[in-house]
């Protein structure tokens, strides 16, 4: 293998959505710099942050259907029982949430939590505040989904916040995708809730770090057999 090839390998691929935004940062960069140069270094780690923001890496997801992957890089914010929002369009029944909050150095694109049908994508304008509060999930601006999985529709959000102020979602209504594939993203900074059915047991803590495709939230079944990986 090339010296050439061995470093293209070893770089994190960044998303195509991200390049208008990355050049953008850096001509701003070059503009500030011909006003006083240390604003071009300045603006130039600008540059890197946001090329950083827009990365898009790998991951492994574990192949079990029984398992709820976290849909978002981030911290669990919180596990909580109650009943979902109504523009979900799910029952009145509680469900169990878990929001992983996702903070401007985190990797923002987002995963499929399990695997099945997108049944409906329902985009809301609503409020900026804080996406870690937890009145976020019913005024903020938000994208949901509901997919239908094997253990039954469960509610999959994507809630702006303070700095985000723009929800890419590219799973459509009836799109069949696999835990783990890439549905979306969220500029700059924000959260996603999982709403889950009955049956469902949490297997994290709140404070815990997620990575989006590989940890596993919650899962349906407490027996299980050797799990494998699926990369993407």
């Amino acid at each position: 293998m090339s010296i050439t090839r061995s470093i293209r390998n070893s770089l994190v691929p960044i998303r195509r959505e991200g390049w208008p935004f990355i050049a953008a940062f850096f001509v701003v960069a070059v503009l500030l710099g011909l006003l006083w140069q240390p604003l071009f270094w300045i603006g130039l780690i600008a540059t890197g942050w946001c090329t950083f923001f827009f990365r898009d890496p790998p991951r492994v997801t574990p192949v079990d259907r029984d398992f709820v992957v976290s849909p978002a890089d981030g911290r669990v914010s919180a596990i909580v029982h109650g009943r979902p929002p109504a523009g979900l369009g799910l029952d009145d029944a509680p469900m169990m949430r878990v929001s992983v909050f996702m903070n401007v150095f985190d990797c923002h694109v987002n995963r499929m939590p399990m695997r099945g049908r997108i049944a409906s994508a329902t985009y809301r304008k609503g409020k900026f505040v804080n996406a870690e509060l937890d009145k976020a999930s019913e005024d903020n601006e938000r994208n949901a989904l509901v997919i239908e999985s094997a253990h039954g529709p469960i509610g999959c959000v994507q809630i702006a916040g303070l700095v985000a102020r723009r929800i890419v979602c590219w799973g459509k209504p009836d799109d069949t995708l696999e835990a783990g594939e890439r549905f979306g993203l969220i500029r700059f900074g924000s959260r996603l809730d999982v709403y889950l059915p009955a049956g469902a047991t949490p297997r994290v803590a709140i404070g815990q770090r997620a990575v989006a495709g590989e940890t596993v939230l919650a899962e349906f079944s407490a027996a299980k057999d050797a799990v494998v990986g699926r990369t993407d």
